[in-house]
């Protein structure tokens, strides 16, 4: 693999982080713990522990591969249904620039991408439809994006594109969710949001396919996910106004991208039709066409038995046991990126600022109330029960995905509900009136209003164990409106538009993380993201000094972050309920798949050895 030329400084950083994980895999990989004799006997002592472990209707994520097993031999084209396992229509905001949930962005991956790639550490790469290389300092990135990366309409992709991307998030009428410290870091950048200025200064165009971007300060988070590599077409865009750019029809109904496929048709919110883009940089996919369609949760299983999908966007973990044997799939998997978390409502958004805004007087203000919510609930049993083991007790709000920066050593707050008893005694949360349940220290009702999303078989119980389990420590918590909330509305009502619903005051939610470990763009004072509106200095300090000059060293960093995950044990925020495996099955006639990053195996790859879906016995 060709190395990023990134200067002294970004170089040793890669070494770090490559030599960081190559550690923590060698030491985890079955495959590197043993040879001969050795090697056989720890498999077979695997295979009991395993066996062991199903009896007890448990299972692990480390049973599983993320690359498919390829037999056979693939057909010339062929089509490929992907279902998007969704209990509501997807928004349909079909442009990396705008989008804001993930149903949008399963579609998206498939005819559109980033112009750089990176490997399984989270780290760019010269894989990418364009390279890099940086200054000394690490401040200046010159990109080049590479002659045959073409729009589907048969246009380059220039760097005036790239330049086009950056304006339009950082013009004041810009109506989506991406500007954000990413953004600011870059020279010129505020002056041009603010209005002070014409152009962004800290980005120039040198020609037709290079561009230069200058940054505020050199960060760690810039060769791991922290540059917008997501160009936007000017000669589609560029006439219009930034405000009706996310309801155009370029957007909404024909959207254009440079990836594998190309998109021919859309029943709005229900699937999308796409061919092979033959000019396709890496080269003409294998496969002809591809579906993607929306799939209730309830008919996963049906659907991929009878063959029809190929994959899934996600299996509903609390369905494999069920499953596991389901004769026509391979199941690939992976720990997810992400976490379930509860979220407390703090404040709200500030749109003239566009900053959080924390109120003191929030229902949810006191930290003991929150940390009592926390001890009331066990997130062990919760993993066991509704999914097998493949979820498992979280503890802090870096994932285990990053194993570098995760801190394993930090508990989190215990399953304890005589600790959360106590600890509202003695804030004053009592029963005053002998009805079972707590009152405020001023002596008023206290309801809780628990937004709580709909989808999948465990939903609904999984919110009423919640439900039960504070109501057992005496909390009245009531499901927002009497029921669930679908997609859409869910992530409307807790602010991702910025308007903070008041009826609510917790929520449940869950967080993809990015390939950048950096919290800022869920945590951060400026981040629209940042559903729970905690803001606060000293998360402020930490979140700066995770991404500064001194980050690099890596050491550094993780002492950082370290004591972050601790501030947010402490403050609680929200609080991490589970980790996650991702659990993606297959069709038997599909090969070059798999699931993860630094896996070298593209969409464009992607083939099948017979026309029809196999069909389970």
């Amino acid at each position: 693999m060709k190395k990023v030329r990134v200067g002294r400084l970004l170089s040793a950083l890669m070494v770090v982080l490559l030599l960081v994980l190559a550690a923590c895999n060698s030491s985890t990989s079955k495959e590197g713990e043993a040879e001969g004799t050795k090697e056989k006997k720890t498999e077979e002592k695997g295979k009991e522990e395993k066996k062991e472990e199903k009896k007890d209707g448990l299972y692990s994520i480390d049973d599983f591969s993320n690359i498919k097993t390829s037999e056979g031999e693939a057909i010339d084209g062929g089509s490929f249904t992907f279902g998007l396992v969704s209990d509501s229509a997807f928004e349909g905001t079909l442009n990396w620039n705008f989008y804001s949930g993930d149903p949008d962005a399963q579609i998206l991956d498939w005819f559109d991408e980033g112009l750089l790639d990176w490997d399984e550490n989270y780290v760019y790469t010269n894989d990418g439809a364009a390279t890099y290389e940086a200054s000394e300092d690490g401040r200046v990135f010159t990109f080049k994006i590479r002659d045959n990366v073409n729009w589907h309409d048969g246009e380059p992709v220039t760097a005036e594109d790239w330049l086009f991307a950056h304006e339009v998030i950082g013009h004041p009428e810009y109506d989506g969710v991406r500007y954000g410290s990413d953004f600011t870091n870059i020279e010129g950048m505020e002056a041009y949001h603010n209005g002070e200025a014409e152009t962004i200064s800290g980005i120039k165009v040198i020609d037709d396919k290079t561009l230069e971007i200058t940054y505020i300060e050199s960060t760690p988070s810039l060769v791991t996910g922290g540059i917008w590599s997501y160009p936007l077409a000017k000669h589609i865009f560029g006439d219009m106004k930034v405000a009706d750019i996310s309801s155009s029809a370029e957007v909404r109904e024909k959207p254009i991208g440079f990836g594998p496929f190309k998109v021919e048709s859309i029943v709005p919110g229900e699937s999308v039709v796409m061919s092979k883009n033959p000019d396709y940089w890496r080269g003409e996919p294998k496969l002809h066409e591809v579906t993607v369609k929306v799939i209730n949760p309830n008919v996963v299983v049906q659907e991929l038995e009878t063959g029809g999908v190929d994959t899934v966007s996600s299996f509903p973990v609390d369905q494999y046991p069920k499953n596991a044997e389901m004769s026509n799939v391979e199941y690939l998997g992976m720990i997810d990126r992400a976490y379930t978390y509860i979220g407390f409502k703090l404040g709200t958004w500030d749109k003239d600022k566009k900053e959080v805004k924390p109120n003191p007087d929030a229902k949810m203000a006191d930290v003991n109330l929150r940390k009592a919510m926390w001890h009331a609930v066990d997130n062990n049993a919760v993993g066991e029960k509704f999914y097998n083991g493949l979820r498992w007790n979280a503890t802090t709000l870096i994932p285990p995905s990053h194993p570098e920066f995760h801190d394993e050593t930090n508990p989190g707050v215990a399953y304890d509900p005589e600790a959360a008893k106590k600890i509202l005694d003695e804030a004053g949360y009592e029963d005053k009136d002998g009805d079972g349940l707590r009152e405020t220290p001023d002596g008023e009702e206290l309801v809780i209003n628990f937004a709580s999303m709909s989808g999948g078989d465990t939903a609904e119980p999984l919110a009423n164990y919640y439900i039960q389990s504070w109501k057992e420590v005496g909390l009245n918590v009531q499901l927002l409106d009497g029921r669930l909330q679908e997609f859409n509305t869910f992530y409307d009502r807790v602010g991702q538009n910025g308007d903070d619903d008041p009826a609510v005051d917790i929520y449940q939610g869950a967080w993809g993380v990015g390939i950048d470990v950096d919290p800022r763009g869920l945590y951060g004072r400026d981040a629209l993201f940042n559903f729970t509106r905690y803001a606060s200095e000293k998360n402020d300090e930490l979140l700066a000094k995770g991404v500064s000059a001194e980050a690099f060293d890596k050491d550094y960093r993780k002492k950082v972050y370290d004591e972050w995950q601790q501030l947010m044990v402490d403050e609680i925020p929200v609080f991490p309920t589970l980790y996650r495996s991702e659990l993606v099955p297959v069709n038997n006639r599909v090969l070059n798949f798999a699931i993860g990053d630094g896996t070298k195996m593209y969409k464009s790859d992607i083939a099948v050895t017979q026309e029809e879906p196999i069909v389970a016995e």
